[in-house]
């Protein structure tokens, strides 16, 4: 019996040549959907109970990380795809089992299939280790969607988030500064350790590396690194303020 797969690529020739190399060189698998957003992925896999996920992880709306940690519990190995280099650097960095680079070759996508069904024999399924290490890692990085992709700073870089908008502008030390297409709330979900505390609707602060003052007589404002400042809504003056001494000495 063959084993199921679903391929998830947001580009079409994309999804057409894995599925095309995986008909002519794999034919132990049986594609049974195509999907080219996460939506459409959620949906074929509660229907058609794939065995191996092949994700892309650079989409819109949902890159392939974030459709993992929504899914739940299921046993599918998971192998990525991608065509940028930035994300095969993470991907070793958070222990990711397969990981195929676009053009696909031929004996690395035979080689990725053979792990991936060897660890379905041994139970030994990677996505739930890849989520926690994604997870952890992201105490130290955190992958900011742009224009052109991801970047990967480290948290201790980032000195303050503010919203505008749906959009998020990050600033980072250095006076770099990024604008991002994901809402606030995305990044207080990403950055939910004890480091960071939403401030204000629109802010959010580095606690531990770049909380320099805090100012009551000019309207509960915060003074961070490089000159940025944010105000303290009315609503979380009183936790932030219990937070303050874990943090830094502040003025």
């Amino acid at each position: 019996m063959k084993v199921k797969a679903l391929i998830v690529d947001d580009e079409f020739h994309c999804r057409e040549n894995l599925q095309q190399l995986i008909n002519e060189f794999v034919p132990e698998l049986e594609i049974v959907a195509l999907a080219s957003n996460a939506e459409e992925a959620r949906i074929s896999i509660s229907q058609l109970k794939p065995q191996i996920l092949f994700l892309d992880i650079k989409m819109p709306q949902e890159n392939g990380f974030e459709l993992l940690r929504s899914l739940g519990e299921h046993s599918m190995s998971v192998i990525f795809t991608t065509a940028h280099n930035e994300f095969a650097l993470e991907a070793i960095k958070v222990e990711a089992v397969d990981y195929l680079e676009k053009p696909i070759n031929i004996e690395d996508l035979q080689s990725a299939v053979k792990r991936a069904m060897s660890r379905m024999k041994t139970g030994q399924q990677n996505w739930k280790q890849l989520l926690s290490k994604i997870d952890n890692a992201g105490k130290h990085k955190v992958s900011i969607p742009t224009k052109d992709g991801f970047v990967f700073v480290g948290t201790d870089e980032i000195i303050h988030l503010e919203a505008s908008d749906s959009y998020t502008y990050i600033y980072l030390t250095n006076e770099r500064k990024h604008l991002s297409s994901k809402n606030i709330k995305v990044f207080e979900d990403q950055l939910s350790d004890n480091e960071f505390y939403r401030i204000h609707k629109s802010h959010i602060i580095n606690m531990r590396h770049h909380l320099k003052e805090f100012s009551r007589s000019e309207g509960n404002l915060v003074r961070l690194s490089e000159g940025r400042t944010a105000p303290v809504s009315r609503r979380k003056l009183s936790d932030f303020l219990s937070r303050i001494n874990t943090y830094a000495n502040v003025a």
